[in-house]
């Protein structure tokens, strides 16, 4: 496989017409995407590491900047710039529109179902979104949680959740990963911890800087052997 790609800068609209900005990484037209989403106050600068490792695994990489969010790794999230420039909400909720959009953009490119990869509370509405979603192959969902409460019960939402899953989460967080995770399938979820530290909380868990970012890739890559067996 030949790892040349480029990165660019790309943009599309949400349905409520905000520009969102992503980094599209394209390794070749043809493979599938992931779709990377940050956790709160973050921005695509989340996955400037991960994003390099994740091509590797014969998919195209889409960054997102969700309105919920700021600048991490030197990288501004461009779309919340904007999104409070138009004096428009930046709840995480308001942030789906972002993920939809950007859902509907990676599906443009090339009609294969996609890997939905969340953080924090896009880690939740990855989720959300991937239910019943033809779009969607699965979902990778790094400290999911119940973080829009009273509008919504993240656990409710996953009743009738029919796509795989994989779940990380640091040890801390791990103690009520059962009772949100408790409305999907066993067959269809995979939950890690790590062993070896307390880890950390979103896909933060992945940077070099997280004493057990090797446990979280080798239980992530053995993910991605498991899903390389369905059909992209």
């Amino acid at each position: 496989m030949n790892f040349i790609w480029a990165q660019e800068v790309v943009t599309f609209q949400a349905s409520d017409g905000l520009t969102v900005t992503a980094n599209l990484y394209e390794v070749d037209a043809s493979y599938p995407y992931i779709v990377l989403f940050h956790q709160a106050g973050y921005s695509k600068g989340e996955y400037k590491a991960s994003a390099i490792k994740l091509i590797k695994l014969g998919y195209n990489c889409l960054a997102v900047d969700l309105r919920s969010g700021g600048g991490v790794n030197f990288v501004q999230n461009e779309t919340a710039n904007l999104a409070k420039a138009k004096g428009m909400a930046t709840t995480y909720l308001e942030a789906e529109k972002d993920m939809l959009a950007a859902i509907d953009y990676a599906y443009s490119k090339n009609s294969r179902p996609m890997i939905l990869f969340g953080s924090s509370y896009s880690a939740s509405l990855a989720m959300k979104i991937a239910k019943g979603n033809s779009k969607v192959k699965a979902v990778i969902a790094f400290s999911p949680g119940e973080y829009f409460q009273p509008d919504m019960v993240m656990k409710d939402q996953l009743v009738g959740f029919d796509k795989p899953v994989f779940v990380a989460c640091s040890q801390r967080e791990f103690s009520y990963m059962n009772d949100l995770l408790a409305n999907i399938p066993t067959d269809l979820k995979t939950v890690f911890k790590p062993q070896e530290g307390p880890g950390e909380h979103g896909s933060k868990s992945l940077w070099q800087s997280c004493p057990t970012n090797k446990e979280y890739w080798l239980a992530l890559l053995m993910y991605f052997k498991k899903l390389d067996n369905l059909p992209k």
